[in-house]
């Protein structure tokens, strides 16, 4: 019996990178739920296919509200999974400030759900895809946080993640849930949000429009950026190089965390130049003062990716490479930004 993935969030920026990775890369079977009411589209998923028609058989489009509990019926057609890759979560840090009650009942509605599922379904792994945010600030130029670091979520959607996460941790405790978290950082690919700053500032500079770059008393905010590509093979490798810890009685033990870093930690203002310079155009920038205003943002995230890189894995296209493979895409299909 062939092995078969549910895949949640399979419509947004990240989850369809993840569809593409596993069809490249595994004969695995997706069943790719999403609710597309918020920032998951179809149209992704028909455009990562387009040029494989193969994989539509391969590919189960499972519509579903994951703020709604599963019903038996829909349990029973989802059939046996072996794997459940969790990436689906209202994400947009503005948005969280702006609207937090229903934000953070979403995530955690959807969470408690999803566990839930798994309890019926029982796979032999659950990655609980998570954020670098809820850990909190970071000083520039550190290592960046270690695996099981102090929690220190700055805003809703850093401490709704938090909150994932933790509900995560007691299923794996009470319930044998085979929980394996994974904390990234920034992504970006073809087909993101127009929203998110890479693709802002690919909009921008195309536009010959100034990028504003946050920044307080000169200080710029900075970033480690992944390709969404990279974020998947870093899952992929988690899930076929090791097996999820399951918890012993007694003990006070924690389920298995990566963290999934980008080459370097970066400035906004050096990605705008990196775009710029990638686009062949001249940027136009100005510094504002957000944070000052909006402190619930934080100027810098970092983790620490020795782990990770201690079993073997590195990110298999490099940052520039990655950043230049999406500008050309994007350039050549403009209407996603």
């Amino acid at each position: 019996m062939k092995t078969r993935v549910l895949l949640t969030g399979a419509g947004g920026n990240i989850g369809v990178h993840f569809v593409a990775h596993l069809m490249h890369n595994t004969d695995w079977d997706i069943v790719a739920t999403d609710s597309f009411r918020h920032k998951g589209t179809f149209d992704r998923i028909t455009e990562v296919c387009k040029d494989h028609p193969e994989w539509r058989e391969r590919i189960e489009i499972f519509t579903h509200d994951l703020t709604a509990p599963f019903t038996d019926r829909e349990i029973f057609a989802l059939g046996k999974i072996a794997h459940i890759i969790h990436l689906a979560s209202l994400s947009d840090v503005q948005d969280s400030i702006d609207n937090p009650v229903p934000f953070v009942r979403n995530n955690v509605e959807l969470q408690l759900n999803m566990l839930e599922l798994a309890r019926e379904l029982k796979p032999l792994t659950f990655i609980q895809f998570s954020t670098d945010e809820v850990y909190g600030q970071d000083g520039k130029d550190s290592k960046g946080h270690p695996e099981w670091d102090v929690i220190l979520p700055s805003n809703p959607y850093a401490a709704s993640k938090a909150a994932q996460e933790a509900i995560a941790i007691s299923y794996w405790r009470t319930y044998g849930v085979p929980v394996i978290i994974t904390n990234t950082m920034n992504n970006f690919g073809e087909m993101q949000s127009p929203s998110k700053y890479t693709a802002k500032i690919q909009s921008l500079l195309a536009q010959d429009k100034t990028v504003e770059v946050h920044s307080v008393n000169g200080e710029i905010g900075t970033r480690y950026y992944l390709h969404s590509r990279n974020a998947a093979d870093a899952v992929l490798f988690i899930m076929q190089k090791t097996s999820p810890k399951h918890h012993i009685p007694g003990a006070t033990d924690m389920p298995d965390r990566y963290n999934i870093v980008g080459d370097a930690q970066i400035d906004n203002l050096e990605l705008a130049k990196i775009v710029a310079r990638l686009m062949g155009k001249e940027l136009k920038y100005e510094l504002v003062d957000f944070h000052s205003s909006q402190p619930g943002h934080d100027m810098h995230y970092g983790l620490d990716g020795s782990k990770l890189a201690n079993l073997g894995w590195k990110p298999p296209v490099d940052f520039e490479t990655s950043m230049l493979k999406t500008i050309e895409w994007q350039q050549d299909n403009s209407q996603w930004i």
